[in-house]
């Protein structure tokens, strides 16, 4: 046992060593060796000290996070039939521990009992949010009441993977091969990856999936739409009923609805009216209804503007494209056409100057400057070759690290994420600081090698973008510096208010000052030109009302999904009211995009969707603090760095985001500059 890996718990995971057979007894000892130190720190004579329940419990736990947390990062960007078995083995009984230790009675004594007095300000918050979360995990329940809580638990995390599993699969299932004559527009880059990957399989023509990298270009750009109906049809059914009958089998359908109705069940037997209120409790918002209201009023302000966005797609489609009638799957290729037109740029062209290194090196060198750090390449096991992890330094003092794992690939779920793989502490048990680490996940274009010619990967200005959000959530997490690990960094912060790091991060995609230091075309090696960034910008709030609409959508639907829908009733008629209440574009019958909706069935933004309209305020507005403060030409204040830096990246979860906000706005925010920044404003 002692050679498993995963109880190699006082350095980094040794991620290329991690097999699936080394999770059973891995997670066994750990989980006994939590539930021992349970057992202890709730012994009667056991000091009611946060101190000595910390060197205790939380170590072990702890233990027990980074293991789990290893097995489950490696489920999520390197999935396989016997990882995934193992993961699905130890997932009830990780489940059952933690719910178990949530609710435990004597423990919740323990804390009671605690002299809040004798703790420093960041031991009271921590304190303060276990003695809520303890009541919100089913501390007070008791009898029936508490074993059924805990069995909803465990039938919910199964539920949550299974439905992850099924988009996974559903997305991975589907492949076309096209032929030279139906990819006419398709970007050379991605249709070189796409040749390539026909080349390894053996095939003729032209590989294409529904992994992003692919599916987006080929519905913005393939002049063909009889290809864009077959990818769009393939996507918008992905794991429901509406997909081809072999493909029936990743339907998530039975699973939402079971979802949804335990979710009812378990806010109920805590006393709330409906998940959404318990959801909330947490939250900076102070009610459903006072998120809908805000959903809503964004709505108004935001439909005149996508109406324009609709009418001026319509009217370029019929004059320019002969398309009288467009579907749903011309919409992307209409857009893309009309921006060309418009403002004289593609963002195929754009792409060609980001080339993937460039843009990193980049995105260091703003990060560096803001915060006064160093980034460097480290060393560190790795799941994929792809993977790079690196090192943040102040003043030659490791502050935090860093995975970076970019690319799309099969067995990795879509999308973009951080997460922690360790938090920053002062460990009760050695007295040492342990600095944290975070992954970065992403999953774009991979570079090519055609025809003996490499090429490194090319990013689309939105990839860019995403690349820039993420990197806001590992500074969050990596920044801190506060010292108990419960409300460090990420730790703490509330839902509707951990996305204002990420969305902050985003604005810098879109100053010249940043931009051209991060750009290098892919043949020429020159950087970006002015001009035509100065048309980028121009394009920036390019149909931003129909995106604020698309939002709203997924966040209202959401929300009343999660307060006043029946889990019993079908969830689709919810959909379609959300639709005509909020879209201005028709969606047809059979697109099912709640059945990949993974954010709300297997994430945790459940009735948390408008988290990121709600952070996109207070990013907005933290944004023009440094608009305000900056010179003429653009250069920012490093007063103002310094200040956001103190104020909100180093607080962590240590006081309410509320009050980091204010600390660092010296008020509280206001929606003018987010409607300002989306050209949604008079002073736009």
């Amino acid at each position: 046992m002692s050679d498993n890996p995963l109880l190699n718990t006082n350095d980094l995971p040794r991620f290329d060593a991690i097999a699936p057979d080394h999770v059973e007894p891995a997670i066994e000892a750990l989980l006994a060796k939590a539930q021992d130190a349970l057992g202890t720190v709730t012994e009667p004579a056991f000091p009611a000290q946060w101190s000595t329940v910390a060197a205790t419990l939380d170590v072990a736990v702890e233990n027990l996070g980074v293991a789990w947390g290893a097995v489950s990062h490696l489920n999520s960007v390197n999935d396989s039939p016997a990882l995934r078995a193992a993961y699905n083995a130890a997932l009830p009984k990780v489940t059952d521990f933690f719910t178990r230790l949530g609710a435990d009675e004597k423990l919740y004594a323990k804390y009671k009992a605690m002299d809040v007095a004798t703790l420093n300000p960041e031991q009271q918050q921590a304190h303060k949010n276990a003695m809520r979360n303890f009541v919100l995990g089913g501390a007070e329940l008791t009898g029936s009441a508490r074993d059924r809580f805990a069995q909803i638990q465990e039938r919910l995390a199964e539920l949550n993977q299974k439905f992850s599993e099924n988009a996974l699969d559903a997305t991975d299932a589907f492949t076309y091969y096209a032929h030279a004559d139906e990819v006419d527009g398709v970007p050379a880059d991605v249709l070189d990856a796409a040749r390539s990957a026909a080349q390894a399989e053996g095939k003729e023509g032209y590989k294409l999936t529904l992994k992003m990298p692919c599916y987006l270009p080929v519905m913005q750009f393939a002049h063909s739409s009889a290809l864009r109906q077959t990818l769009y049809r393939a996507y918008a059914t992905r794991a429901s009923t509406q997909a081809p009958p072999e493909m029936h089998r990743f339907d998530n359908s039975a699973i939402m609805q079971e979802i949804l109705a335990l979710r009812k069940e378990e806010a109920a037997l805590l006393g709330f009216t409906n998940f959404a209120a318990l959801s909330i409790a947490p939250k900076m918002a102070d009610s459903p209804e006072s998120v809908i209201r805000f959903l809503r009023d964004l709505s108004t302000k935001a439909r005149p503007f996508a109406e324009k966005d609709v009418a001026e797609l319509r009217t370029f489609a019929a004059q320019h494209l002969n398309l009288q009638d467009p579907q749903a799957w011309d919409w992307p290729y209409i857009g893309e056409k009309l921006k060309e037109a418009r403002y004289a740029f593609s963002e195929q062209e754009v792409k060609q100057y980001f080339t993937a290194p460039k843009v990193l090196a980049g995105l260091f060198k703003i990060v560096e400057t803001l915060f006064d750090v160093r980034i460097s390449p480290d060393t560190a096991p790795v799941w994929h070759p792809d993977v790079k992890f690196f090192r943040i330094e102040r003043q030659g003092t490791l502050v935090g690290q860093f995975y970076l794992d970019p690319s799309a690939r099969a067995g990795k779920r879509g999308g973009a994420w951080m997460d922690g793989v360790r938090g920053r502490w002062l460990r009760p048990d050695t007295g040492k600081l342990q600095t944290p680490v975070a992954h970065l996940v992403c999953n774009f274009a991979v570079g090519t090698h055609v025809d003996g010619v490499e090429k490194p990967a090319l990013l689309t200005h939105d990839d860019v973008i995403t690349l820039f959000h993420e990197c806001g959530h590992g500074l969050h997490h990596l920044l801190t510096q506060v010292s108990e690990r419960d409300v460090a960094g990420i730790s703490g912060v509330e839902w509707d208010a951990v996305e204002l790091p990420s969305q902050f991060m985003e604005n810098f995609c879109w100053e010249w000052n940043v931009i051209r230091h991060m750009t290098a075309h892919v043949d020429s090696g020159r950087a970006l030109p002015r001009d035509l960034f100065d048309k980028m910008l121009a394009a920036r709030n390019f149909q931003s009302g129909m995106q604020t609409l698309r939002q709203i959508e997924f966040a209202l639907f959401d929300m009343l999904l999660h307060s006043t829908h029946d889990p019993a009733a079908d969830l689709m008629q919810l959909l379609y009211q959300v639709r005509a209440e909020v879209a201005v574009l028709p969606s047809p019958d059979f697109n099912r995009s709640a059945h990949t909706f993974s954010h709300i069935f297997a994430g945790g933004y459940a009735a948390g969707y408008y988290s990121y309209k709600w952070a996109e305020v207070l990013s907005a507005d933290a944004y023009a603090a440094f608009e305000e403060s900056a010179d003429a030409d653009g250069t920012h204040n490093p007063a103002t760095g310094k200040k956001y830096l103190h104020a909100i990246l180093e607080a962590g979860g240590s006081r309410p985001a509320m009050e980091s906000f204010k600390a660092f706005r010296g008020r509280e925010p206001s929606m003018d500059a987010l409607l300002r920044h989306q050209g949604m404003s008079a002073s736009a």
